[in-house]
């Protein structure tokens, strides 16, 4: 029994009517003549061409003689990206040289020569590009019916001598030019190193400019400096050996003392006069009298 779909229903009532096997229409039919159904997606894949089409070994290339089972469509697949791919696995660093993608106001039209003109690699300039290579390979395999291995393996001969002929001819260049005495500037490499040791250096002054902007704003706050004598802490034994010894701490200040001079004795004033005195005095009390009951008293008898 074939199979019956929703959305012809309405066709095979029409071819019914022509037939007589339906005498009258059916109520639905005028509307739904008005507004079809939708139509189905289609089964099988649009017929297409082999050239973007990937070739697989052991099976048919028209791909109408395949199995009515595969409903997929067929990948996309074109000689250039097979050529592409195993390009830069042969010459992985030539995806580090620098390139320009801005794009133009039109599109530049394509190399005069080609097709069965192109012979030769060096025809479209002696400084070739990868993909100048892929579509050299893949010109020889599509006009000249050449092999895609042998079509390969000679377009890559072709771009690594050109590339080989250019390096020999700008080192050369460089050295006639340092042999005449010309003085060439610095290089972009050399320039990024200079701004890069310029920024390190900033680092080291962080601290003292930090410190100086931070003296700036504050002037009443005290800055602590960093060099002082480094003395050696007696654990409080230099203490306690002039306290035995009975001097007494001292926290005056140091009162100018009469200097000697050509034009004779010159004398300190009252006040640092009689401060010195008083200190005097203590330093004798101090070492006359026990003034902290330290001194042990003989045995009564």
């Amino acid at each position: 029994m074939p199979r019956r779909f929703a959305g012809q229903v309405h066709k095979q009532a029409s071819r019914f009517l022509r037939s007589n096997l339906l005498k009258k229409e059916p109520v639905w039919y005028q509307a739904v003549l008005e507004n079809p159904p939708l139509p189905l997606p289609p089964r099988a894949p649009a017929p297409r061409s082999l050239v973007d089409t990937p070739h697989r070994l052991g099976t048919s290339l028209d791909p109408t003689i395949q199995s009515s089972i595969t409903r997929r469509p067929l990948p996309i697949r074109y000689i250039e990206d097979t050529l592409r791919q195993q390009f830069f696995e042969d010459h992985p660093f030539e995806a580090f040289r620098p390139v320009s993608l801005i794009e133009g106001a039109r599109i530049e039209d394509e190399h005069p020569i080609k097709g069965k003109e192109w012979l030769r690699l060096r025809q479209r300039g002696r400084n070739p590009t990868p993909e100048d290579a892929i579509r050299y390979a893949a010109n020889l395999h599509e006009h000249r019916k050449v092999p895609l291995t042998q079509a390969y393996a000679s377009a890559v001969a072709q771009f690594r001598a050109l590339r080989a002929e250019r390096d020999i001819a700008i080192s050369t260049a460089l050295r006639e030019a340092k042999a005449y005495g010309i003085q060439f500037g610095p290089s972009d490499v050399d320039i990024t190193f200079r701004k890069e040791d310029k920024a390190l250096n900033t680092w080291e002054k962080k601290d003292e400019l930090d410190a100086s902007a931070l003296a700036a704003r504050k002037r009443w706050k005290a800055i602590v400096e960093k060099e002082y004598e480094q003395g050696k802490w007696s654990k409080g034994k230099e203490y306690v050996r002039l306290w035995k010894e009975g001097v007494r701490p001292d926290y005056l200040p140091v009162l100018k003392q009469p200097v000697i001079t050509s034009a004779g004795l010159e004398s300190v004033s009252r006040e640092a006069a009689e401060a010195t005195a008083e200190l005097e005095s203590r330093r004798a009390v101090g070492r006359s009298v026990d003034w902290m009951n330290t001194m042990k008293r003989a045995p009564l008898s």
